[in-house]
C-alpha cells in the first residue's frame, strides 16, 4: 500500500463511538453524492440507524480504512443466516475517488475472502452503478462476470399521466367479482403474516439472469425482523394487495417505502402477481391504486424510483407506460472465491 499512514481496522457497528460514526457518515455522504448526484445529503441519524438496525438474520462484517481520524474507505461482507443460498455472500467496497487505483480495495478484498472462506461462501456477489465507473472496472479486474444487468428507473411525479392511472383502476375494478383490493400501512397484520411469507415466493419468478442464486423463501419471523429494522430506521412501508374473495389467497401485491428524512424520493419495492392470476391487469391495478394514494397522501414525493432487470419485459413495459425513465444502470456481478484468491496471488 503506497500510503504508510493508512490503517485498516474492523469497524464494530455496535460499539463504534461518536467520532467513528461521524467519520463513517462523512465517507458515505461523499460516496452517495457520486452514486446519486441528484439527491441531497442525508443526516447523521440516517447513518447511525442504518448501522444499528440490520435484521438479526443478516450477518454483516465491516472494515474501515483510516487516515488519522478520517475514514477514507470501507468494505463489508453480508451473509444471510437462512436455509438457502449458504454458498454465497454479498460484498461492497467504497474508496474515496482520489485514493483509488492504489491497492486499497485489493487489501480490503483480502479481509472479505478471509471471512468468506471459513464460512464456505464460495461465490461472492456485488453490484455497481453506471454513475461510478470505477466499480465496474474493479469487478472486471478481479475476474467477476455480469450475472444480471438492470436499470434504476425514475418517474417524476409531475409528469405522471393521471388519466392513465384512472383508466387502469377502472379496468382493475372490473375484476372485483373474483378479487378484492386491500391496503396495509406498516407491518403485515398478525392474521396474514404467515400467508404473506408464503406468497412472497412469487418474487422467485422474477428474472435472475445468470446469477447462481437459489430461490429465496421467507419466514414470518424474518418478515417481522425486517419490519423492526424499518421501524428503527424510520422507514414507512405501504403495501397494496389483491386477494381472491373465495379462497382468501393472495393474488398479487406491490409495496413502496418512504424515508421522511429524504421526503422527495419514494422507493418502489416488489410487485408480483401469482402466475394463475396474470394477464388480467392486476399488476397495473395495484400500481395505479398505489400511485393514486401517493398523490393524495404524499405530496412531498417528487420522484419515484424502482429497479428492474433488463430481461423483465412485462414489468419494464408497465413502468414505461407510467412514464418511468432510465436513471442509472446497475450490474450485479458474481465471482468465485477461488478466482478472487488467484487475483490476489
Amino acid at each position: 500500500m503506497p500510503f504508510p499512514n493508512l490503517e485498516i481496522k474492523v469497524f464494530d457497528r455496535h460499539t463504534a463511538n461518536e467520532q467513528e460514526i461521524l467519520a463513517a457518515h462523512t465517507l458515505l455522504t461523499r460516496i452517495r453524492a457520486e452514486l446519486l448526484p441528484e439527491d441531497s445529503p442525508l443526516p447523521l441519524e440516517h447513518t447511525i440507524e442504518n448501522l444499528r438496525a440490520i435484521p438479526p438474520f443478516v450477518d454483516v462484517r465491516i472494515w474501515a480504512v483510516w487516515r488519522g481520524t478520517e475514514m477514507v474507505a470501507q468494505s463489508h461482507i453480508a451473509m444471510l443466516r437462512k436455509e438457502e443460498n449458504k454458498h454465497l455472500a454479498e460484498f461492497n467496497i467504497d474508496v474515496l475517488p482520489e485514493l483509488r487505483r492504489h491497492g486499497i480495495a485489493r487489501r480490503l478484498l483480502r479481509h472479505i475472502t478471509d471471512v468468506a472462506g471459513p464460512e464456505n461462501r464460495s461465490l461472492l456477489i456485488a453490484n455497481t452503478s453506471s454513475t461510478v465507473p470505477a466499480g465496474e472496472a474493479f469487478m472486471k479486474r478481479i475476474g467477476a462476470h455480469a450475472g444480471l444487468v438492470g436499470v434504476t428507473n425514475q418517474l417524476r411525479v409531475a409528469e405522471l399521466d393521471r388519466a392513465l392511472i384512472r383508466q387502469w383502476q377502472a379496468h382493475g375494478k372490473a375484476q372485483t367479482a373474483q378479487v378484492e383490493l386491500g391496503f396495509w400501512a406498516g407491518p403485515y397484520p398478525e392474521a396474514d403474516v404467515e400467508a404473506m411469507a408464503t406468497f412472497l415466493d412469487v418474487m422467485n419468478t422474477a428474472p435472475r439472469g445468470d446469477l447462481q442464486v437459489e430461490d429465496q423463501h421467507w419466514t414470518a419471523q424474518e418478515l417481522r425482523q425486517i419490519e423492526a429494522s424499518q421501524a428503527q430506521r424510520k422507514i414507512e412501508r405501504w403495501t397494496m394487495y389483491v386477494r381472491d374473495k373465495k379462497t382468501r389467497e393472495f393474488a398479487g401485491y406491490t409495496d413502496v417505502t418512504w424515508n421522511p428524512r429524504d421526503p422527495g424520493v419514494l422507493q418502489q419495492g416488489g410487485t408480483g402477481v401469482l402466475p394463475k392470476y396474470r394477464n388480467h391487469g392486476l399488476g397495473r391495478w395495484l400500481k395505479a391504486a398505489m400511485l393514486e394514494k401517493i398523490l393524495a397522501e404524499r405530496p412531498q414525493v417528487k420522484r419515484i424510483r424502482t429497479g428492474n432487470a433488463n430481461s423483465n419485459a412485462p414489468m419494464l413495459k408497465i413502468n414505461q407506460e407510467l412514464g418511468f425513465k432510465p436513471y442509472r444502470s446497475m450490474t450485479y456481478w458474481q465471482v468465485e472465491l477461488d478466482k478472487v484468491r488467484q487475483y490476489m496471488g
